[in-house]
């Protein structure tokens, strides 16, 4: 039950931080292209490859702080539900060409964030 609870506060952090960044993006570069979603899946995945790569090699998080981190902040901050929802929009509107870039761009970036978040962090703490 205590594990629920830390990953519930986590949660709610990270839906908090998604949303401010939703609303920073749809402000700052408008509507017509979701890279709000885009941003919190990359940076997203950066941060889980941080995370789990300073715990496996320096910090002995106990088991509350990586639920609360990586299954709740990281967890509700990124969303691939979102993505799905974002390129049904784009493939409805028949705009074929960014649909294609967003899903090839979300998930090799994402993929990719991951690995610079692993490898970043490995150099720094080894």
């Amino acid at each position: 039950m205590k594990l629920l609870i830390w990953a519930m506060v986590g949660g709610a952090l990270g839906s908090g931080a998604r949303h401010l960044v939703n609303i920073g993006f749809g402000r700052w570069l408008g509507m017509g292209f979701p890279w709000w979603t885009l941003f919190v899946n990359v940076s997203g995945s950066f941060l889980m490859g941080v995370l789990i790569e300073a715990f496996a090699l320096k910090f002995q998080g106990s088991h509350e702080l990586r639920t609360f981190l990586a299954t709740g902040v990281l967890g509700e901050y990124t969303t691939f539900s979102a993505f799905s929802m974002d390129f049904a929009h784009l493939m409805q509107r028949h705009d074929y060409l960014p649909a294609g870039l967003y899903l090839a761009g979300s998930v090799t970036v994402s993929i990719l964030a991951l690995y610079a978040g692993l490898w970043l962090t490995r150099w720094a703490l080894t």
